[in-house]
């Protein structure tokens, strides 16, 4: 299913720009959150991206190369891209539709520092039915009530600039899009809080569909609670995220310390 650029990717390595401590850290932090979406279920073989912009070093950005799973990723094997599809640190190349999807997100929406891609099961699943994908039911879905757009309008595989652009006209302001028979997109101000957005819109979809399937009539959230929850979640996040991204790095320094080469 993933497509290998089609355009002719400059690839080789700049050693002072890659051990530059800015992309050091967003190497490392990307790395991390891709073995853990590997290790949780969120990965679909050799498809699925995630990117992140480093600050400091406008028109460039991380994004895990063609080929491998996200469980084979470590720091060194990321890619350092520009908007016009150059590979200028890192060897071998992006995916297609990583770099058209990642590329104009981020050229479009500078405020998007992350942005995960998955066909994770449930959040998926919310994807192929019809209507808004979440009923605000549960408490972990209000995390991102008055955050998320829908894109109806599946086009087939984002293989060219034209395709990126209509998921980020689609996607907006908003910081989750659920992509109509396709999958979702997340993104961050920073890595930290993608990562976490990412994690619990899998949990409050994983929820949702299992209250579904009993049949029974879900129980909403009256909307004046909801909008105030909404804002009481929203008001944690960054500290919670960094936190929760910190937690990631020790699971992964005990279990898959191979992330950090």
């Amino acid at each position: 299913m993933a497509h290998k650029m089609s355009t002719e990717a400059r690839a080789g390595t700049q050693p002072a720009l890659w051990d530059d401590p800015r992309v050091a850290q967003a190497r490392l932090d990307l790395a991390a959150c891709l073995r853990m979406a590997a290790r949780l279920g969120f990965a679909e073989g050799i498809c699925n991206h995630f990117s992140a912009t480093v600050p400091g070093l406008p028109g460039l950005f991380l994004v895990n190369p063609y080929g491998l799973a996200f469980a084979e990723v470590t720091a060194s094997r990321l890619l350092l891209c520009d908007f016009d599809g150059n590979v200028v640190a890192g060897e071998g190349a992006p995916e297609a539709t990583a770099f058209y999807i990642h590329a104009r997100l981020h050229l479009r929406r500078p405020d998007v520092v992350a942005a995960f891609h998955t066909h994770m099961p449930n959040a998926t699943a919310l994807a192929m039915v019809e209507g808004e994908p979440f009923t605000w039911a549960g408490q972990t879905a209000l995390k991102f009530l008055g955050r998320v757009a829908v894109d109806d309008d599946y086009q087939g595989l984002a293989l060219d600039a034209r395709e990126g652009d209509r998921i980020a006209t689609a996607m907006g302001g908003a910081d989750i899009v659920f992509l109509k028979n396709h999958g979702v997109m997340v993104t961050g101000p920073d890595i930290a809080q993608a990562w976490d957005d990412l994690y619990y819109l899998e949990r409050a979809a994983e929820v949702q569909i299992r209250a579904m399937s009993t049949g029974r009539a879900l129980k909403r959230v009256p909307e004046a609670v909801a909008m105030a929850t909404a804002r009481q979640m929203r008001e944690g996040d960054p500290e919670s995220a960094r936190l929760h991204l910190q937690s990631v790095h020790r699971i992964l320094l005990r279990h898959e310390p191979d992330y950090r080469d």
